[in-house]
C-alpha cells in the first residue's frame, strides 16, 4: 500500500517540480555562431566548380533557333525538313508536333545574331512564309578553348578577389 501512494505522489509531484524548475520561454532565444570568413569563400569558390561541372556534363543551353514552317500537313512539314537537310548539313533540324500544327525549326544558336544569318538565308529559299528566330532550348558543346578561357578568366577574377582582402 505504502509503494502504490509512493508512486502515485510521483506521478503527482514530478510535474510541479519540473514546472518550478524555471522553464521559461525566453531562455530559449538566440544562438550566435563565430565562424571563419574563409568559408564563405570556400563556399563561392565550390558553387563555380559545380557550376562548371554541370555545364561540362550537361549539353543543353537556352538559344535560338529558326523556325522555318508552321503547318498542319505533315507531309509538307516533312518535305520542307527534308530540303533544309539538305541545302544546310551542317545544322540539325526538328519536327515537332504541338495540335494541330507541325513546326520545323533549324539550328542551336547561343545567339539571336548567329539565328539571324540562317534566317535571312532561309527567307530567300521560302518567301512570304513567315521565318521566326524562336527561343528554345539547344545543344552546345563547348570547344576546349572556350572552357579554358572561362577557366583562365575565373581564376584571374579569384586572385583578384584574394589580393584585395
Amino acid at each position: 500500500m505504502k509503494a502504490i501512494i509512493l508512486v502515485i505522489s510521483l506521478f503527482i509531484i514530478s510535474p510541479l517540480i519540473a514546472h518550478s524548475q524555471g522553464y521559461r520561454k525566453d531562455t530559449f532565444s538566440t544562438v550566435i555562431v563565430h565562424k571563419d570568413p574563409r568559408f564563405d569563400e570556400l563556399a563561392a569558390l565550390q558553387t563555380k566548380i559545380n557550376k562548371k561541372a554541370f555545364l561540362s556534363r550537361s549539353h543543353f543551353f537556352r538559344g535560338f533557333r529558326v523556325q522555318a514552317a508552321n503547318t498542319q500537313n505533315r507531309d509538307e512539314a516533312n518535305a520542307i525538313k527534308a530540303e533544309l537537310l539538305q541545302r544546310f548539313p551542317d545544322q540539325k533540324s526538328y519536327l515537332l508536333y504541338q495540335s494541330p500544327n507541325f513546326r520545323v525549326r533549324i539550328g542551336n544558336f547561343l545567339t539571336q545574331k548567329d539565328a539571324f544569318q540562317l534566317r535571312k538565308k532561309i527567307s530567300a529559299l521560302y518567301p512570304g512564309k513567315g521565318i521566326y528566330i524562336v527561343p528554345d532550348i539547344v545543344e552546345h558543346t563547348p570547344s576546349a578553348d572556350e572552357v579554358y578561357e572561362e577557366d583562365v578568366y575565373e581564376q584571374d577574377l579569384y586572385e583578384q578577389d584574394i589580393q584585395d582582402k
